[in-house]
């Protein structure tokens, strides 16, 4: 997962935590089709195997199809298992070496590490490929956030990518683009009637 353009940031898009197997891939390939995605994550509330790995079936095909990485949440054993790209960590620097044991030093390791500059490190020295942040907006969780000025501190520092993620809006992203190299975007879209218009909205936000 590298950027192209160190001036624009890259579209990464979450699953929302729920979705029908029959519909929902059917949008999916509608969105990445029209706004170029650099990744996709599976990131399912549910923790039943049976319906992970349903859901990862239907969204691969999709996601390969259009040349998009597919990672999924948390589940080191599954993203093996069903050959996918890699796997989003949600516990910061603690899970990355074991992951990267089990699935290889090809596979698509990142670490969430909330607001904590110092779990980013962590993570990256460990060996995780991007490190995200967030949320930015409080709206989300426990109404702490990760403020531009962590994006703009580990931008110019730190050489490990990194994502900013929960509750963006057009506003935000236009702040933090240029300190940001993707943009994790879920609930912001799935939740509008037209996901699609949204995220062209928000892409257009990040060119400024």
């Amino acid at each position: 997962m590298t950027t192209q353009d160190p001036d624009t940031p890259q579209i990464y898009l979450v699953t929302p935590p729920e979705f029908d197997l029959g519909s929902f891939p059917e949008l999916l390939g509608r969105v990445i089709g029209e706004v170029d995605t650099a990744c996709l994550r599976l990131s399912l509330a549910t923790r039943d195997e049976d319906r992970l790995m349903r859901a990862a079936d239907a969204v691969r095909e999709v996601a390969h199809r259009a040349d998009v990485a597919l990672v999924i949440d948390t589940h080191v054993v599954l993203a093996d298992r069903l050959g996918l790209d890699g796997v989003h960590l949600l516990d910061g620097a603690r899970s990355v070496r074991s992951a990267r044991k089990t699935l290889g030093p090809d596979a698509i390791v990142g670490a969430y590490c909330r607001q904590s500059r110092h779990d980013g490190m962590s993570a990256g020295e460990s060996g995780a490929d991007y490190v995200s942040f967030g949320p930015v907006s409080g709206e989300l969780g426990d109404g702490e956030t990760a403020e531009t000025e962590l994006f703009a501190w580990w931008t110019e520092m730190i050489e490990v990518p990194v994502v900013a993620e929960g509750g963006l809006t057009p506003e935000l992203v236009r702040t933090l683009a240029p300190v940001t190299d993707f943009f994790a975007i879920g609930e912001e879209i799935w939740s509008q009637e037209d996901p699609l218009a949204t995220l062209k909205a928000l892409r257009a936000a990040m060119a400024g």
